[in-house]
């Protein structure tokens, strides 16, 4: 691929003792984007944070905040996190009943719209929305918690995704078991965007060296 790999740190994995150091620590390495995962307990089994996450996140970062929805009746709340400072959001396929009309939501509110996908979840079934995405999510592990290991057959659903979308633009995003190892199998599978948690958050190097790692193993 040419196009350029955008690394979107996920703060799941951040130390919250000292969240704003470590999501400077992130703009400093070169992150592009910061990804947000809030959870609900209901859709997923765990809790994770809302809005006031957010708006700290907002406050002390400019790069764009990558807000992904990991709950039930997400449009009761798009306005709320699109205020708080959200660059994108993405809502999950599984949840969303009237598809086409919440990212037409999340567009009008000047946020760029995504869906995500889960591992058991088709890629045909966003054939009928392309036009209406900035970004497909292709979950490489269940949602829910980090630290997981990858899918492996998700990996052909990114090619999939990446074979449906042509030349538009619109980023194929990945989450979960994002390491050194299965970056590049990502990328060649067609990934632009790499969400990187414990592989940038960890107790055995900084975060610049993280994303230096990150960056080595893909030629960027």
């Amino acid at each position: 691929m040419t196009t350029p790999i955008k690394l979107a740190p996920s703060i799941l994995s951040a130390d919250f003792t000292r969240l704003g150091e470590q999501l400077a620590a992130a703009e400093a390495s070169g992150a592009d984007w910061l990804h947000i995962d809030v959870m609900d307990g209901r859709f997923v089994p765990n809790l994770s944070f809302g809005l006031p996450i957010v708006e700290a996140a907002r406050r002390v970062s400019s790069l764009p905040l990558d807000v992904h929805l990991m709950i039930v009746e997400p449009d009761h709340l798009l306005e709320a996190f699109a205020q708080a400072g959200a660059n994108s959001i993405t809502v999950h396929y599984e949840v969303s009943v009237h598809l086409q009309r919440t990212l037409s939501t999340i567009r009008a509110l000047g946020c760029r719209a995504g869906v995500a996908l889960n591992p058991h979840t088709p890629a045909s079934v966003v054939s009928e929305i392309i036009d209406d995405l900035d970004l497909i999510l292709v979950m490489t592990v269940n949602p829910g918690y980090g630290g997981q290991p990858l899918i492996p057959r998700t990996l052909e659903k990114v090619r999939q995704v990446r074979g449906m979308i042509w030349d538009r633009a619109v980023d194929i995003q990945v989450d979960g078991g994002i390491n050194t190892q299965t970056a590049p199998a990502a990328v060649d599978a067609g990934a632009n965007v790499l969400v990187v948690g414990s592989a940038v958050y960890n107790q055995q190097q900084s975060v610049a060296e993280g994303i230096a790692a990150l960056r080595q193993v893909l030629n960027q």
